[in-house]
């Protein structure tokens, strides 16, 4: 089962954030190990680890970036400490902006910023999982591997 699954909801980019917490509320008073102190030790187990889900779950559903990792992932289009090759370019324009970081202004930055969104904006604001392609997927991974590289060097 899959934190989508979990949550009842379906695979989206833009995750609900109140209908997020009302179903993670509902999940707690339903798997919360406190209700299950008198329960056998196999339904306290079992409590556990939808709890512990949950909690997972909410940690990476209602953080947008997290969640396009968890898709790239479920997708098997994103491994674990993958090494991807950004474009060349790209990384001089950072390297080039954190250089002069006194010099470049808020602005120049948060152009860089908006760049890295527009192409993926469509995809990311209106996704459909019966419907999004490979090459959709392959462009929000690009962005997503940007955009962690633009948050090293000015995370808000």
């Amino acid at each position: 089962m899959n934190y989508f699954e979990l949550f009842d909801i379906p695979i989206s980019i833009k995750v609900d954030k109140a209908f997020l917490a009302k179903k993670y509320f509902e999940l707690q008073k339903e798997f919360h190990p406190d209700f299950f102190s008198q329960a056998t030790e196999h339904e306290q187990t079992i409590a556990l680890e939808k709890s512990s889900q949950a909690n997972k779950a909410l940690s990476i559903l209602k953080n947008e970036d997290e969640t396009i990792k968890y898709i790239l992932q479920l997708k098997g289009l994103l491994e674990t400490d993958e090494k991807y090759q950004l474009p060349q370019d790209f990384l001089m324009e950072v390297m080039d902006l954190n250089e002069g970081l006194d010099e470049a202004t808020v602005k120049e930055v948060k152009e860089l910023e908006l760049s890295l969104y527009q192409p993926v904006k469509d995809i990311i604001e209106r996704y459909n999982d019966e419907i999004v392609t490979y090459n959709q997927l392959q462009n929000i991974k690009e962005y997503y591997f940007k955009k962690n590289i633009y948050n090293v060097f000015w995370r808000e």
